[in-house]
């Protein structure tokens, strides 16, 4: 589970008389703070059996509680709020991530061509301007 810098919990039901650390009588969810948005996946049906039979949450697991909203499903609050953020699928942020670099690369490949216009326009302007110069040259100069 957790290692040093790298926590990770399991949100578990035990019995008081035993051992923080000893035999659970039931996992009912994890809370990974090092994700980015956290993730806290809580049981809520099986958290509000437990809350329901008179189990007493720890401070850090009656925090998360209240986050998903069990907690106050369990006071009798009706329709409770889960303000919990949900971070976008990977699917979408693929997706997401695809359409951004084709719309770059057409963005790209247009200031390209815009770029390669020009250059030829001026090349243009600069072969018409010589060819006047040179038909200047040619022609006689009149004498009076």
């Amino acid at each position: 589970m957790g290692k040093i810098h790298a926590p990770f919990y399991r949100v578990v039901v035990v019995d008081q008389r035993k051992k923080r650390d000893g035999r659970v009588i039931e996992e009912i969810g994890i809370y990974d703070p090092t994700r980015t948005p956290s993730v806290i996946e809580i049981k809520g049906d099986r958290a509000q059996y437990w809350l329901g039979v008179g189990a007493q949450p720890s401070d850090q697991v009656l925090n998360l509680l209240k986050l998903t909203g069990d907690w106050a499903a369990h006071k009798g609050v009706k329709n409770p709020v889960s303000r919990v953020k949900y971070a976008s699928t990977d699917a979408e942020a693929a997706a997401k991530a695809v359409k951004a670099a084709e719309e770059e690369a057409i963005k790209r490949k247009a200031e390209a061509a815009e770029a390669k216009a020009k250059e030829e326009a001026e090349k243009a302007a600069a072969a018409e301007a010589e060819a006047v110069e040179e038909v200047a040259e040619e022609a006689p100069a009149e004498e009076a």
